[in-house]
């Protein structure tokens, strides 16, 4: 396994982060459990989840099921980085969701319990509030840091500027604010590079991308598909994106089969190439797709692969100057 710092941070996460939403909804427990445990295995110190995985309200099913693996004991909990987020809907009353400081803090306190453990790692604001002061939120976070119960705080789903708001106003405080981003970004799905990335990269945020393989489109589906296999990408908006982009998924398939590697691997080989990305997210229902998945690390992809990738999947604006950049296409190798 290799590691990387998270962010501008002195922690160190494996390149690949074990995400855990289908825990629960996709995965029953006992296989969850033995996922965990073949992800120590592995190599891998970084695990994701959310208060709202599990999609029970209020009942944090997947915080739960890694909670009963980290009381397992065998230094479960020690090994692992651990992330998990607030913000989402957790009851029917007006002030179990959003970031005000009081959800904030019970939330975490609620986490807690579920995960049995005493301290979050990274604890992450799934959206942005719109409606909350940075002063308030701040001083939420600071309230947990200083209790030990938190240690690092991250955003998702934000926009450049909304980073940049975060980081100005935690200046002003001393705190360390944000130090990492998770955010939708694959081949597929390009236009953070255009203003998150750049604000991540500058304030030193580690982008953590979920849904790395676009809801399976990027896995090779369509081998999948004529090999008679189950695909996530045959249904839902996954099958209309499928229907729109067949043939450059085509074209991607072809050039992975030229190349030897498995399209999922090379997927996430890309991310793991792009500037200031930590660690994408993989989200595996089986032991056998977290065993391959692996693969992507021993994937190195050359110039020409690289440029052939831009052609089939463009950068936002074709590569051109984002707001801000005065350089071209791929400047910010």
């Amino acid at each position: 396994m290799e590691y990387t710092n998270l962010g501008r941070t002195g922690l160190s996460v494996s390149r690949l982060c074990l995400g855990t939403m289908n825990f629960g909804p996709q995965t029953n427990e006992p296989d969850s459990f033995a996922i965990m445990d073949r992800a120590l295995e592995h190599g891998i110190n970084f695990f994701d989840t959310a208060n709202v995985y599990g999609w029970k309200l209020g009942e944090g099913v997947t915080e739960q099921i890694v909670g009963r693996w980290f009381a397992q004991g065998g230094g479960r909990r020690d090994k692992v980085v651990l992330a998990t987020k607030v913000y989402g809907k957790m009851g029917d009353w007006p002030n179990e969701q959003g970031l005000s400081a009081r959800h904030i803090i019970r939330a975490c306190e609620d986490s807690l319990r579920r995960l049995q453990t005493d301290t979050i790692d990274l604890y992450q604001m799934h959206h942005i509030s719109r409606t909350t002061p940075w002063e308030e939120i701040w001083q939420a976070m600071e309230t947990l840091v200083a209790q030990g119960k938190v240690v690092y705080v991250g955003s998702s789903n934000f926009a450049g500027w909304h980073i940049a708001q975060a980081q100005a106003a935690a200046g002003r405080r001393n705190f360390l604010g944000l130090v990492s981003e998770q955010c939708i970004y694959n081949l597929m799905t390009r236009h953070v590079e255009l203003e998150v990335v750049p604000a991540a990269q500058h304030y030193g945020l580690g982008i953590i991308p979920w849904s790395p393989l676009h809801g399976g489109l990027l896995a090779g589906v369509l081998r999948k598909m004529a090999e008679g296999g189950a695909a996530r990408g045959t249904s839902g908006r996954a099958a209309d994106a499928l229907a729109e982009h067949r043939p450059t998924i085509e074209a991607y398939e072809k050039l992975c089969a030229d190349l030897g590697h498995d399209p999922a691997d090379v997927a996430l080989a890309w991310l793991l190439s792009r500037p200031g990305v930590t660690a994408p997210i993989i989200g595996p229902r089986t032991l056998d797709q977290l065993d391959r998945n692996l693969g992507a690390l021993e994937v190195k992809l050359d110039e020409a692969t690289l440029n052939r990738l831009d052609e089939l999947f463009p950068p936002i604006g074709n590569g051109g100057p984002g707001p801000g950049r005065t350089s071209g296409r791929r400047s910010a190798r």
